[in-house]
């Protein structure tokens, strides 16, 4: 007992609050950007796969320039600095450390792509040529390509007194033209800018030889072309520019009288926000480079030159080139979820236990299906759900104006400021108001982030709540690449629940107490402190505490010093984070017990499991919310806890699983750098998505035996 009190005496005299604690949130975030490189890096994964990486670093890239470099310009710019500042660096330091650590990353990500993953696509037969590669029936075949397809949807736009230079939009390809008059040669040199049309293909397969995989970029074809757009004249240099603007809104929530409307004039501006930063090519004329900085207003260290195509996030669609299956990783179909292996309704499966699925290595078609057979069960009196993030084309959207056509009670909360998706969701929100929906567009200053759905069953004389909670979106796409978690349950108090959050966020109904969820804004942190502090009081040198936590992000500095509180007291702490960690682990006296591993891999680590030992009576919770400050506190979020034995069960027989991977997993270490955890001699690989696959694969055995499963059915296996 004297042990304990002399830890927790310790704790109190440790200044948590001290900067060096702490890694800034922008540098992390590129770190965990650096991971995701290194698969690209990674020669075990197959080359169109590594294409992928290479993409996903790019949009990565832009989304980090459009909304964290933007929002941190306009801090330096009104000499603001972010509570949320615990490495104590000022806008200008961060702004220099992210140029300096931004153009290291894309130094390597060029690297990688001109000298591993370009080698070996030739190796296979497949090439990027350009114009003065072609063959006498490519060139014939580009040249017809040029004036039939490309040629008439071209609008060159010459730059002078008389025209400024155009508003080109985010993320746009654009040429930059150098010429000057045949007539005149005394003029000044002239400047054009030619938009490289998206509504073209990226890149145009060639004809050539059988075997053989080759292709030209569309700005080439166009570069090559250019002296046709600019007849009289003649063009000394051709160079293609890309621009990233902040892409941050300002919305007035509570000034505005209809937030649909605000919000679509907000995103007209988003188009059009200034300049963070400027990619060109590593050989780009310097008249030219200075002309395109001036009329953009970019500093120099906001230049990204590189060796090779701008805009790499093409590669995405680039690797699924057909024909060539065998570059790329075995196909990984979703499997039927083992606790609806047997069952034939999905009413009464869940009537019978709490089930709970695991994506994308089990189906999310069950998630659909229950909202398809609610809006067709003539016993189903209403359905409410949160919406933030939905497919293209989306079932349950399809499903939930089906059942407001069918004269069922629907509401649906749809969030209209999810960032990047505003225009797709207010798509929706359209169509699901016109079929006849009651559609929220969430509450004032917050966005709703908890994913629910409630459905109210007539059954006899009673009304069953029917509950889905989930740590990821209702995305049928998504959900075949992001690993999630959801729960089914017919519990009554999370019926109550449910019914009271979007009591809460359709009409006046203050903030109730809740029977088993917490939620967010208002008391999730609280519950996460208390979490801590129980173990904190329960921990013991012969027994310490446990907390084991798979999230996301850690930004939240009240959690990370509660968190340093348990490490002094000795509670043995290990997370689990994909990205952003500000948490410095390893620190002796401060968090020295804490253990901090990222996974990156195949599928994209998005649920949320925080597990606390409490002296033996575990607790398991699943959640909406990463431990971030907006999640907190600008974010309508769920805590809900799990608590059927087998379910627990397998949650912390999961925790344990990604604790032992040691193929994709990196360790954090005191110095904020990231190191791969290799298999130690002796010991087996671990890779835990494939473990967690193939366990899903040995779960579907006997599927055909069931009826109600056999529409779940994956149409291939994994071979065994």
């Amino acid at each position: 007992m004297g042990e304990k009190i002399d830890s927790q005496q310790h704790a109190l005299q440790i200044d948590f609050d001290c900067k060096d604690y702490y890694i800034n949130r922008e540098l992390s975030w590129l770190a965990f950007n650096r991971r995701v490189l290194e698969e690209a890096e990674d020669k075990h994964n197959p080359v169109l796969e590594r294409l992928k990486f290479l993409s996903i670093t790019s949009s990565n890239l832009d989304e980090f320039f459009m909304v964290r470099v933007g929002t941190l310009k306009d801090q330096e710019k009104h000499m603001v600095t972010s509570p949320e500042n615990k490495a104590g660096m000022t806008p200008a330091q961060q702004l220099a450390a992210i140029s300096r650590e931004a153009h290291r990353l894309v130094k390597h990500q060029y690297h990688i792509f001109n000298h591993e993953v370009l080698p070996e696509l030739d190796q296979n037969g497949i090439c990027f040529l350009k114009p003065k590669q072609l063959t006498t029936e490519q060139e014939s075949f580009v040249h017809r390509y040029f004036y039939d397809r490309i040629y008439p949807v071209l609008t060159p736009m010459a730059v002078d007194a008389s025209r400024p230079f155009p508003l080109l939009f985010n993320k746009s390809v654009n040429l930059a033209i150098l010429l000057e008059s045949e007539k005149d040669a005394k003029t000044k040199l002239l400047f054009a800018v030619v938009q490289v049309p998206a509504v073209l293909p990226r890149f145009i397969k060639l004809p050539g030889e059988q075997g053989k995989a080759e292709f030209i970029l569309l700005e080439d074809i166009i570069c090559h072309y250019a002296d046709f757009l600019f007849k009289g004249n003649r063009i000394l240099t051709v160079q293609p520019f890309r621009i990233t603007r902040n892409a941050d809104m300002t919305l007035d929530e509570e000034g505005a009288e209809d937030l649909l409307k605000e919000l679509e004039k907000e995103l007209k501006k988003r188009k059009r926000g200034s300049a963070v930063r400027l990619e060109i090519t590593h050989d780009m004329d310097e008249y030219l480079k200075g002309i395109l900085a001036e009329s953009l207003e970019i500093e120099s260290c906001d230049v990204y030159e590189v060796n090779g195509p701008l805009d790499l996030t093409f590669l995405m669609k680039f690797s699924s080139l057909p024909g060539y299956e065998h570059l790329r990783n075995k196909e990984l179909p979703p499997q039927p979820p083992a606790d609806f292996i047997g069952e034939n309704d999905i009413f009464e499966a869940i009537a019978d236990r709490d089930i709970m699925v695991h994506h994308p290595y089990e189906s999310f078609d069950p998630v659909v299906h229950f909202v398809k057979q609610a809006a067709d069960d003539p016993n189903v009196l209403a359905i409410k759900q949160t919406l933030y993030r939905v497919s293209g084309d989306s079932p349950i959207v399809n499903a939930l104006a089906r059942a407001a056509e069918n004269g069922k009670q629907v509401t649906v909360l749809v969030e209209l400021k999810a960032r990047f998706d505003e225009e797709n969701n207010i798509v929706w929100a359209k169509k699901l108001e016109k079929a006849g929906c009651h559609v929220i567009y969430g509450l004032v200053g917050l966005k709703t982030h908890c994913k629910i759905t409630l459905v109210v069953r007539q059954e006899g004389s009673e009304l069953v709540r029917y509950v889905h909670l989930g740590t990821g979106n209702y995305n049928d796409s998504t959900a075949r690449m992001y690993t999630d978690l959801g729960l089914f349950t017919c519990d009554e108090e999370f019926g109550i629940d449910a019914s009271y959050i979007f009591n809460h966020l359709s009409g006046y109904s203050k903030t109730p107490k809740w029977k088993k969820i917490e939620a967010a804004p208002v008391g999730l942190r609280n519950k996460f402190l208390d979490l801590i502090d129980q173990e904190i009081d329960k921990s013991t040198p012969e027994k310490p505490g446990r907390i084991i936590i798979k999230m996301n992000s850690l930004t939240d500095k009240k959690l990370i010093k509660a968190l340093f509180r348990a490490s002094a007291a000795g509670v043995q702490i290990d997370l689990i984070i994909r990205g952003i960690c500000c948490l410095r682990p390893g620190i002796p006296g401060v968090s020295e017990n804490i253990r901090v591993r990222s996974i990156v891999d195949r599928f994209l680590e998005h649920s949320r499991i925080y597990y606390f030992h409490h002296g033996g009576d575990e607790q398991i919770y699943l959640s909406s919310a990463d431990w971030m400050t907006r999640n907190m506190e600008r974010r309508v979020e769920i805590l809900f806890p799990v608590e059927s034995a087998p379910l627990k069960k397998r949650l912390k027989e999961m925790l344990h699983i990604y604790l032992r991977d040691n193929v994709k997993a990196r360790e954090l270490h005191p110095d904020g750098c990231y190191t791969h955890i290799e298999p130690q001699d002796g010991e087996k690989p671990v890779r835990s998505q494939i473990y967690f696959y193939e366990q899903a694969v040995k779960n579907t055995r006997n599927i055909h035996k069931t009826p109600y499963m056999e529409q779940f059915k994956p149409k291939t296996h994994l071979d065994e």
